[in-house]
């Protein structure tokens, strides 16, 4: 039956791990607390390494209300730092891209290497007496580490360490993404007029693939779709146990030719990573997912669309297809997840809608919320207060 507005507003009967609070995703507050908390204290995808490919080559991104800059230094390594100049805090590098040896702040040109050493002050000799010299004067280094060449950085240098936080989460790609070097063939970005956890809650929960019209016909056909059971990993992190599927069915061509290393046919892999990073395999192609929240209700994704380094072109082209026929921009995936997103942020907005409900329990079977309660049990950790009562009122 319909419910009145007073009991349209009131606690869900429910354990606190089965609901959250629909303030998480709009007031401001939080999400500034989010960044400075969760944000800053967890490892974000940066890039892959394929995209600085050469020394010198950097790219630029932001993070947590930070510039951040990404770079293959001149030794081959590569390094993060804060994009601000150790002077005023002008932004150094504004080019998303680039390659250069020395960086030189537009400001009042001091200039850095890719180590992060100041290597020149403009009339050094005005800051003698302060003591203020170019040895002292290095950039903000950022903590970084890589797995299957992808760059991931910290800004907060007493964090868990990459090996400690990730742990076993990158298991069930090991033989796919650590065989032989990658590289990206395709990077797009698109605002989505959401909250960041929305979006990555479509990856974390699989009860919303009815929503998909293909999904519905090549995996969700299969008894053993509903059998799998979901993988929790400290941190967070989750996975879900490989399935083949049946592309025929959805009018596609099966996924038999050029498999990547360790997939057979028509095979599927997913793994999911705290806080926002989604990795998917589908035979011959890879996508990853990353978010960057602009605002409460405002949110940048980014896909990458990965194949092998170096291979033969006709290889290279079944991997494109592939991975456009499902995902990017003109695929049936992403428009239909960003539908979903924004529909619910239409009514999250002005308060409409009080609590959203995870609370299907299946014994870890695919359909489980359990990966999102999960995620909202480490929410709670870096934030201090649970997600089913942000503001800590008495319930």
């Amino acid at each position: 039956m319909s419910r009145t507005a007073q009991q349209w507003m009131e606690t869900p009967a429910l354990p606190g791990s089965d609901y959250v609070d629909s303030q998480i995703y709009t007031d401001p507050h939080i999400f500034e607390e989010e960044q400075k908390l969760l944000k800053r204290a967890t490892w974000k995808l940066a890039c892959h390494e394929s995209e600085i490919p050469e020394l010198y080559d950097y790219r630029t991104l932001d993070h947590a209300g930070f510039s951040i800059i990404v770079t293959r230094s001149g030794d081959g390594n590569i390094r993060a730092f804060i994009n601000a100049c150790s002077h005023r805090s002008a932004t150094i590098l504004s080019e998303p891209a680039g390659n250069a040896k020395q960086w030189m702040c537009p400001f009042h040109n001091w200039t850095y290497d890719t180590e992060g050493n100041c290597t020149s002050i403009t009339l050094p000799e005005g800051y003698e007496e302060a003591g203020v010299c170019k040895e002292k004067a290095g950039l903000r280094e950022v903590r970084n580490g890589m797995k299957f060449g992808l760059v991931f950085i910290n800004l907060d240098d007493d964090a868990p360490s990459f090996d400690e936080f990730f742990g076993d989460a990158f298991e069930t790609l090991e033989d796919v993404m650590g065989a032989e070097p990658l590289e990206v063939f395709h990077h797009h970005k698109a605002m989505m007029n959401a909250n960041w956890k929305t979006w990555h809650e479509t990856n974390m929960e699989f009860y919303h693939e009815f929503l998909h019209y293909v999904n519905r016909n090549i995996a969700m056909s299969h008894k053993s779709y509903f059998e799998r059971r979901l993988k929790l990993y400290p941190y967070g992190h989750g996975t879900v146990p490989p399935m083949q599927q049946t592309y025929e069915r959805a009018g596609l061509k099966e996924r038999t030719d050029k498999p990547l290393p360790g997939m057979s046919p028509s095979e599927f892999r997913i793994a999911l990573l705290y806080p926002d990073t989604c990795i998917l395999v589908r035979t011959t192609a890879i996508r990853i997912d990353t978010t960057t929240p602009i605002s409460p209700n405002l949110t940048l994704v980014e896909q990458r669309g990965f194949g092998i380094k170096g291979e033969p072109e006709d290889v290279r082209n079944v991997r494109v297809r592939d991975h456009n026929q499902f995902w990017g921009p003109f695929g049936r995936n992403f428009p239909e997840d960003g539908n979903a997103v924004e529909i619910v942020e239409k009514n999250l907005r002005n308060g409409a809608a009080p609590y959203g409900i995870f609370a299907r329990h299946e014994d870890l079977k695919c359909m489980d919320d359990a990966l999102i309660r999960t995620f909202y049990d480490e929410w709670g950790k870096y934030m201090g207060r649970p997600a089913h009562n942000p503001t800590n009122v008495t319930l």
